[in-house]
């Protein structure tokens, strides 16, 4: 078992499931060179999505993307069936259908009627635990996932899951399968939402929550993330794109699936925003409303001008109050550089994990003087600053007019730990430092996975390598303290490494 290598030229791959998912998994198994059996319940679709596929190949030669030959090749490798008894002849099976235990379960049973013992069943479920599904069927060891991503032809990444029982060679020939097609295979343990999808909620979920609270709109937190982080797609943007009613149903099930572990505990407002029907670009309306497919984004009010003042730095954090000191000075105002503020003076300070309340009043700070300034992203790109809630407004608007004197946006927010990007860098690093801490996947194979699955702009662990692992805890601290919500309490696995020193990516030497 397998019955016949991944490489071998007559390897038969069926694929059930003729929608969106099952068709891009054929027409890269077939470009991969394999032999497709194509099936699906409803009569007719899979002809169709024969022939969706080979005018897709056409496309892909007239652009260059491969000769005209071998997308006539590919085409030929693809046959349509319409009974699961015509797929007896298939060494891998992979389901593309909805995503329902109770079918899938109901399928593979079938399924294990037809098709040889030593064929391997593969489930392409997001989220739906692979361990359960073998659970089902009489030859467990055979069953794995074999998770793409959507657009399939286009995301090069596939998870290759290993249930509890699955058989090492199922999972070495799904791997190699899986680099035949043209992905990049990763291997994960079965968890919940696997590796991706577990990591992908903490930018969605968290910026929800973000939102829940007040303490910024849907477009200015999309803009921070952009702008200051470097995401392709502020979070609400991929929410509409991907569609509520897809994301909110699978972070429940993830959620439940976790026993309510805090740190994937759903947004009530992503639940109401569904319910209400707001589910983004295919219905018209989500977090932006569109016309004929087009964003409407709410304009952004214009920066304050900025007429002079003078500003205290906070030292906690050197490197930052320089920088702040640059900014202020370029700007044109003065620096107060005495040892306190003096008593006309803008406080700029710098948390991490805190919110400017609590920063100032631990440093006997005048609180209607604060402004506490993001130093996550050290001030190139858009800059956030929040006042305490008795902070002054004209020192508010001081401080933002001189923040963005240079033509960089100054985002304000509402007081809150973590400002925006601190938050929602913090809990993306530390779900995938849970990840690790697991054994669900490699640090190695954690970052590259991520960025190859969600486009993130760096992997999650080299992130906070960049960033400063240390910084990344004491943000988590901070937040942890500041809040009392276990879901920010920073991973052991985490916490280790930076206390430690050492790069996120460094394996444990245990066993040896």
């Amino acid at each position: 078992m397998p019955r016949k290598p991944a490489e071998a030229p007559d390897l038969i791959v069926a694929v059930i499931g003729a929608g969106a998912m099952g068709r891009g998994i054929a027409q890269v198994a077939a470009t991969g060179g394999a032999r497709i059996l194509l099936h699906d319940t409803r009569a007719g679709a899979a002809r169709e999505a024969r022939d969706f596929i080979a005018g897709m190949l056409t496309r892909a030669a007239e652009k260059g993307r491969m000769t005209t030959a071998e997308a006539e090749a590919a085409s030929a490798r693809l046959t349509p069936v319409s009974d699961l008894s015509e797929l007896a002849p298939a060494d891998v099976v992979c389901e593309a259908i909805i995503e329902d235990m109770a079918t899938k379960s109901a399928l593979f049973a079938a399924l294990e009627k037809v098709i040889a013992p030593e064929a391997i069943l593969a489930s392409n479920t997001s989220s739906l635990s692979i361990t359960r599904l073998a659970s089902a069927c009489t030859h467990p060891e055979r069953v794995a996932g074999f998770h793409f991503f959507n657009p399939v032809p286009l995301m090069p990444l596939v998870e290759v899951i290993a249930g509890i029982r699955t058989a090492p060679a199922v999972l070495d020939h799904l791997t190699t399968l899986g680099s035949r097609m043209g992905r990049t295979p990763v291997r994960v343990a079965d968890a919940p939402g696997f590796l991706v999808n577990q990591v992908g909620r903490g930018y969605t979920i968290e910026a929800t929550h973000l939102v829940a609270e007040g303490v910024a709109e849907f477009a200015c937190v999309d803009r921070i993330m952009r702008e200051a982080a470097g995401f392709r797609m502020g979070p609400f943007e991929l929410l509409d794109l991907t569609a509520l009613d897809v994301t909110h149903p699978a972070t429940v099930e993830i959620y439940e699936q976790c026993f309510h572990e805090p740190r994937f505990r759903p947004a009530t407002l992503m639940g109401q925003r569904m319910q209400a029907g707001l589910l983004g670009r295919k219905s018209g309306e989500g977090h932006y409303r569109y016309d004929k497919g087009q964003q409407i984004t709410p304009p952004e009010a214009p920066m304050p001008g900025f007429k002079g003042g003078r500003f205290w730095i906070d030292q906690s954090l050197p490197d930052c109050a320089g920088q702040l000191a640059q900014i202020v000075t370029e700007a044109g105002g003065e620096i107060d550089s005495a040892t306190d503020p003096g008593a006309e003076s803008v406080i700029l300070i710098t948390p991490l994990g805190e919110d400017a309340t609590s920063f100032a009043v631990a440093h006997g700070l005048d609180a209607t003087r604060s402004v506490a300034v993001d130093p996550l992203f050290g001030f190139k790109g858009r800059r956030s600053l929040m006042g305490t809630p008795i902070t002054r407004p004209d020192i508010l608007t001081t401080a933002q007019a001189m923040l963005g004197h240079d033509g960089t946006p100054a985002t304000v927010l509402r007081d809150s730990p973590g400002f925006v990007a601190q938050r929602i860098l913090a809990c993306i690093i530390n779900i995938a430092a849970q990840v690790a801490s697991r054994g669900v996947a490699a640090p190695a194979d954690i970052d590259r996975a991520v960025t190859l699955g969600l486009n993130y702009p760096n992997g999650p662990l080299a992130w906070a390598d960049a960033l400063g692992a240390g910084r990344i805890l004491a943000i988590l601290e901070g937040l942890h303290r500041c809040t009392g919500d276990p879901r920010y309490r920073p991973d052991p696995w985490l916490r280790r490494r930076a206390q430690l020193g050492v790069s996120m990516l460094t394996e444990d030497t245990f066993p040896a």
